[in-house]
């Protein structure tokens, strides 16, 4: 049989025609007029090679034939029906995988209530932190095994970025620091001594690329690839760190840190959800991103109670 020439049409009629046993009824079910269905029904009968419907004194009946094709047919037309309606994501019930992209000031800020929605709705889900890397050398081969990237303003090639939330930058030092609040001076701030953090992927801390531009050079004394262990550092020496506030906020209390505002402002800092173009229309990626979402906008409005 010749696939390409076979109006799949027809087996929508097939099936009412299986399904009701009667040519009238047929043609209602699937909005066909009368003579339509039983023109139908002929070409089914040519193509088939079996009446498939016959006449037994005032009733219609199935043949053989068409009894054994009912249930084959039903479950062949739901298949078809899957290839173009999406499955619904079930939340509750999913072991679905997913794996995430973001450095350790997003794992500390985000993960703990993120995961707290997800144990909630989806106790079977895993997620799976990877860690972070920079655009040049997120590699296509990489970016396939990843659902979602959190990550400052960059771009990464076949990814959509959403803004998740917004932060500033601070410095953080440890309670009894000798310069203490005077780092809000210039001359002490830049004669004090720093931890820069130099995430992978990147060439230098993106506060000394941003103070560079003002002609400015702190003094680096030490460089570490993620900002906790800036700040763990910074709890224990007299380094400076130049972290985003929030996350100084988060681990103020257990490292016994205090926050001072810089000499200059470096603004805004925008953090952003970015998720796969191929995923945009996926069902499962949709509810992690809304999730993601919701943890992101918890932040920004426990930001606007604190100001």
């Amino acid at each position: 049989m010749n696939l390409a020439a076979l109006d799949l049409n027809l087996l929508v009629a097939l099936d009412a025609l299986l399904r009701e046993g009667n040519v009238s009824r047929a043609a209602m079910r699937i909005g066909l007029s009368q003579p339509a269905a039983s023109h139908a029904l002929q070409r089914l009968r040519d193509l088939i090679g079996d009446p498939l419907l016959v006449r037994t004194g005032a009733r219609m009946e199935l043949t053989p034939r068409a009894l054994a094709l009912r249930a084959p047919l039903a479950q062949t037309l739901e298949q078809v029906r899957a290839l173009f309606v999406a499955e619904d994501f079930d939340a509750a019930h999913s072991e679905r995988q997913f794996r995430l992209m973001m450095p350790d000031l997003a794992v500390e800020l985000l993960m703990p209530s993120f995961m707290g929605k997800v144990t909630k709705l989806a106790p079977h889900v895993r997620i799976d932190v990877v860690p972070w890397r920079g655009p040049a050398i997120f590699h296509p081969e990489f970016a396939r095994t990843i659902d979602l990237v959190i990550s400052i303003g960059n771009a990464f090639k076949g990814f959509h970025r959403q803004l998740l939330y917004t932060d500033s930058d601070a410095l953080a030092v440890r309670r009894g620091h000798p310069v203490g609040t005077k780092l809000k001076q210039r001359d002490v701030f830049l004669n004090a001594r720093h931890v820069a953090v130099i995430i992978r992927g990147q060439n230098e801390d993106l506060i000394d690329t941003w103070l560079r531009s003002k002609g400015i050079e702190r003094h680096i004394a030490l460089v570490v690839p993620g900002y906790i262990e800036a700040l763990h550092v910074a709890a224990r020496t007299d380094l400076v760190a130049f972290v985003p506030r929030r996350l100084i906020a988060a681990l103020a209390r257990q490292l016994s840190l205090i926050t001072i505002a810089p000499p200059l402002d470096p603004g805004i800092d925008e953090q952003f959800m970015f998720y796969p173009t191929r995923a945009q229309m996926d069902p499962g990626s949709i509810w992690l991103r809304k999730l993601m979402l919701e943890t992101g906008r918890e932040l920004d409005r426990e930001r606007r109670k604190a100001s």
